[in-house]
């Protein structure tokens, strides 16, 4: 059953930062962040548009895949987004709208003001303010000396978002002594001594500690 619009649009503005996560991905392979956003902001509309979450998945493990697959369609049509007249009406009141409170602020605004100055949520407002920024397409000379768009092969990293986005979700449900153990460990690369010290354990407490938590984390990531 689809989401309630109220629901729908709390997703989205609460997920933007998978949006970010994805279009990161892409940087540096000849298309604009600005459009890699837009179509990953594209991508999590449509993943909150069409998620059932009595199916008893997490939202974001369904929304990568999507989001990805919006950012890749981009390198597919030659690094541009098809935009409509109604879209880039929108758009560019969007922009009158940022120009006005920019002036009257003295600064930028931030998004989610101009998204409440326009009536609509987070998501859209970044998708608005995406539709005119530059492109810069990436050609390349064939043997008859015509000049194509080059095709970027692209790795999809879905998985490893995917799994990554799984970890960070089960270190959430842990207790905050062993979610800081694991942060301890394997993101700041300390040693298991100078964890101890930090945490007021011994070190083969810790030892201990972190084997049992990583067999739970192996077993719960690869049920």
């Amino acid at each position: 059953m689809p989401l309630e619009r109220s629901t729908r649009n709390r997703i989205v503005e609460d997920n933007l930062s998978l949006v970010h996560t994805c279009a990161n991905r892409f940087r540096g392979r000849g298309t604009e962040y600005d459009d890699l956003f837009q179509a990953g902001c594209v991508g999590l509309i449509k993943a909150a548009d069409r998620f059932e979450p009595e199916r008893g998945f997490a939202f974001s493990t369904y929304a990568v895949p999507v989001i990805l697959g919006e950012i890749r369609m981009l390198f597919r049509e030659g690094g541009a987004v098809k935009i409509g007249r109604a879209m880039r009406e929108r758009a560019r009141e969007a922009l009158r709208v940022q120009s006005a409170l920019t002036e009257e602020l003295g600064r930028e605004p931030p998004l989610h003001l101009l998204a409440t100055r326009l009536g609509i949520d987070c998501a859209q407002t970044a998708e608005l303010l995406g539709v005119f920024s530059p492109t810069v397409p990436i050609y390349s000379t064939g043997a008859d000396g015509e000049e194509r768009i080059l095709e970027i092969p692209v790795n999809a990293p879905d998985e490893q978002i995917t799994d990554s986005i799984a970890l960070h979700q089960e270190l959430d449900g842990f207790c905050e002594r062993d979610r800081d153990l694991l942060i301890l460990r394997y993101y700041k690369g300390f040693t298991q001594s100078r964890t101890a010290a930090l945490l007021g354990m011994t070190q083969v407490q810790i030892s201990r500690r972190e084997k049992a938590l990583l067999m739970l984390l192996r077993g719960k990531l690869t049920a």
